[in-house]
């Protein structure tokens, strides 16, 4: 088998390369994630097996496989790694003027105002740095996340735990009941069972429709649903034609303001519940970043979602705010 030369040492590079073609077990993928060609990623990988002298993937399975020596370099190495990296972002934490790259991934929830004001105030602080923003549900920002695909992220928290993940609460986000202005049922009365509009909920995959599943089923409450859509928005339209009901956040709520004056917007029957938004990021995260996109968060979901929101439905005053 021919061999490509490499230098002496040991590369950084040749490290990262194979640590994210183990994780996605593709060329391609390795390459589109790091913004290298697929024979500039394969040539690093060469490079690296040459230089330790044992082949680190079976190279005739697809997807591609490590073999049992390379099974316990990745272990090695993701620590090392990680070391690495904390090192780098501590050694940096107070030149964030100078940082080069950032990728941030957010919840489609904040899209409106809180996404773009966090832009426009990295952008600031950052002048040279290059930013990715990618909007995912919760499970794909936190996926990503733990494949180092993304620097930090501002999820719905889930229940389970996060591994190595670090999260940061930034909000209560309570559950309330939305039904068409032009509907005479009760709150209680759709949640007994006892009216006829039917339940339009999210999607099951998400995160937040696992946990109102769950709290209905504790409440020991069964509803047969019509519609389930991954959309709030479509829900919101959907509620406000007079199609249905669903259960909801305030903070989506905010979100469907064209259809806010066909909505209305009530507590949650019985036992309250809700859910919470983090910033979560990586340990090896720049310290001062996470503060400075901390502070910036909780001040711009305070102009411009609880407030507005709280004016308009004082009985969310103790429900729906920051968490200290």
């Amino acid at each position: 088998m021919s061999r490509l030369s490499s230098p002496k040492g040991l590369s950084l590079k040749w490290l990262e390369i194979f640590q994210t073609c183990a994780r996605s077990g593709s060329l391609k993928e390795a390459a589109d994630e790091t913004g290298l060609a697929i024979s500039t990623v394969s040539h690093h990988l060469r490079c690296l097996e040459d230089h330790l002298g044992t082949e680190l993937f079976n190279h005739t399975r697809r997807p591609m496989v490590l073999t049992p020596k390379g099974q316990v370099f990745l272990r090695n190495i993701d620590v090392a790694l990680h070391a690495i990296r904390k090192a780098k972002a501590e050694a940096t934490n107070g030149d964030l003027a100078g940082a080069s790259y950032l990728r941030l991934g957010m919840i489609e929830d904040l899209d409106s105002d809180v996404t773009p004001d966090l832009a426009v105030h990295l952008a600031d602080l950052m002048p040279d740095c290059a930013f990715l923003y990618h909007t995912a549900s919760s499970h794909e920002v936190i996926g990503m996340l733990r494949d180092r695909k993304l620097d930090l992220g501002i999820t719905v928290t889930p229940h389970e735990r996060m591994r190595d993940l670090e999260d940061q609460p930034l909000l209560r986000d309570p559950f309330v009941m939305v039904l068409p202005k032009t509907g005479t049922a009760s709150p209680d009365d759709i949640i007994a069972g006892r009216a006829e509009l039917p339940f339009l909920q999210f999607s099951s995959e998400l995160i937040i429709a696992r946990q109102i599943q769950a709290q209905l089923r504790r409440l020991g409450v069964s509803l047969p649903d019509k519609f389930e859509c991954g959309s709030n928005q479509t829900l919101m339209a959907m509620v406000a034609s007079g199609a249905g009901w669903t259960i909801t956040t305030p903070l989506l709520f905010a979100r469907a303001q064209r259809f806010q004056p066909r909505l209305t917007m009530h507590p949650f029957p019985g036992k309250r519940f809700s859910r919470t938004l983090s910033l979560v990021v990586t340990p090896d995260c720049s310290r001062s970043l996470v503060d400075i996109v901390n502070n910036k968060l909780r001040a711009s979901l305070d102009s411009h979602v609880i407030a507005p929101t709280i004016a308009q439905t004082p009985w969310l005053q103790d429900q729906f705010g920051l968490i200290d």
